[in-house]
């Protein structure tokens, strides 16, 4: 009897087919681990929605992938993101911004994300290498182009005819802008001629019209070299702040992201401005029609370029990178994903999908897609990538842009002081 239980112990010991004891702790045969991504980025509540609803239809379509996501502003982003970059723990899936796409890229925190366009992951027959540029560094594509950008203007049509005046056409200058300032001033009625031009972009499209740019090509000095074209684009900046027709400094103590203090959404401003795809939040916001126009020329064919609206990369730490390159697919592939999302990371950079959204574009989005279409044949090529210390350097720019509005410095003395501290922070990408 005792020999017998021996060999039934025997048995058990070396039989895999769970005839003896339990096995409750072992897996079946036919588990699959389920597969767990963590996605950021920053955007507008309607981004944030949308982006959730695309995430939701995801998983749906693929049961065995959880997402976490986590939103924020713009910049809280870049200061949460600081030290999960530093303590090598990012998410997998990160919305890049051309802004710090070098930054990113050159300290070895972003995958290639060349290998899953040849295998076929990320399917990139109907998006142009045009539209893919944007997010190279060398021959990396570290950042996977979102949607199509450009720069523009946006008015409400009936805010002009109260005040007279002609609502800007294709061919409009920045004379044409500025006169436009005068017949307000005269009209004595207190309205805004438009509302905040961020510096370090409107300024950049003002040198890229005179056939310079605002970093060097190496990445290593400012990209142009007369300093004059800094003192008449912010001395124009300056005269019309003095004249109180862009923001003066006392509007500055309020908080003009909210609609109910900026001039623009209240109708006390012609113009507001920025880019393309944030023109369905803007007439969201606005609560009523609002039309796009370009930016003032002459040269704005130089001026204008497209722009990606932001990127998704792939952090060089993920453990799920080819999950994470088939949610990007799906991202910028799926019809119903796009339909949803509405082109508000811009315009589709799939020629195909952009085509299949036609008939379902609502009044806007047909504005945005009509302009982009615009742009298109308006435009010259994009400057590279912003360098390593760019975010420096515009930070040095916006300080002394306050200083300009608030008539604290010329903009000669501005010039100057712009030249020597973005120069000794761009020195530091000298290898």
């Amino acid at each position: 009897m005792r020999r017998f239980i021996l060999s039934l112990a025997l048995l058990c010991m070396i039989t895999t087919l769970g005839s003896c004891g339990q096995q409750t702790d072992l897996p079946p045969e036919n588990a699959v681990e389920k597969i767990n991504l963590r996605i950021a980025w920053w955007g507008s509540d309607f981004r944030n929605n949308a982006t959730i609803q695309v995430i939701q239809m995801y998983e749906q379509q693929n049961p065995l992938v959880k997402i976490e996501y986590d939103y924020s502003a713009f910049n809280e982003y870049w200061k949460k993101l600081a030290p999960s970059a530093a303590g090598n723990v990012l998410p997998d899936i990160i919305q890049m911004d051309i802004s710090y796409l070098s930054q990113y890229g050159t300290l070895n925190l972003l995958q290639d994300l060349s290998p899953y366009i040849k295998s076929g992951l990320i399917d990139t027959s109907s998006i142009s290498d045009n539209n893919l540029a944007g997010g190279k560094l060398g021959e990396q594509l570290y950042g996977f182009n979102l949607g199509i950008n450009a720069l523009y203007s946006v008015y409400d049509p009936e805010v002009f005819k109260e005040q007279g005046i002609e609502p800007p056409g294709t061919d409009w200058s920045w004379e044409d802008f500025e006169q436009i300032g005068v017949t307000l001033k005269e009209q004595g009625k207190g309205i805004y001629l438009g509302t905040y031009l961020t510096p370090e972009q409107f300024f950049a499209y003002y040198l890229r019209q005179n056939g310079a740019s605002l970093f060097s090509e190496d990445g290593i000095t400012l990209g142009y070299s007369d300093d004059r074209l800094f003192v008449e684009y912010f001395g124009r900046m300056q005269r019309l702040m003095q004249e109180k027709l862009i923001f003066e400094p006392d509007i500055w103590t309020l908080d003009v992201n909210k609609p109910d203090q900026d001039p623009f959404y209240k109708g006390e401003a012609l113009l507001g401005w920025g880019y393309s795809n944030q023109f369905i939040s803007t007439v969201q916001r606005y609560g009523k029609p609002l039309a796009l126009a370009t930016m003032p020329g002459p040269h704005n064919d130089r001026g204008l370029f497209l722009k990606p609206g932001m990127f998704f990369s792939i952090s060089k730490s993920s453990k799920q990178k080819e999950e994470a390159a088939k949610f990007i697919n799906f991202f910028v592939n799926n019809l119903e994903a796009n339909k949803v999302l509405k082109g508000e990371r811009g315009v589709p950079v799939s020629s195909a999908i952009k085509e299949q959204m036609k008939p379902f574009l609502e009044p806007e989005l047909a504005q945005v897609f009509e302009y982009i279409d615009w742009v298109e044949q308006n435009s010259s090529p994009m400057d590279p990538p912003d360098p390593v210390g760019a975010s420096e350097v515009t930070s040095v720019l916006r300080q002394l842009y306050d200083l300009l509005m608030f008539s604290k410095i010329t903009p000669e003395k501005a010039a100057e002081q712009f030249r020597l501290q973005a120069d000794e922070i761009l020195s530091q990408n000298i290898k």
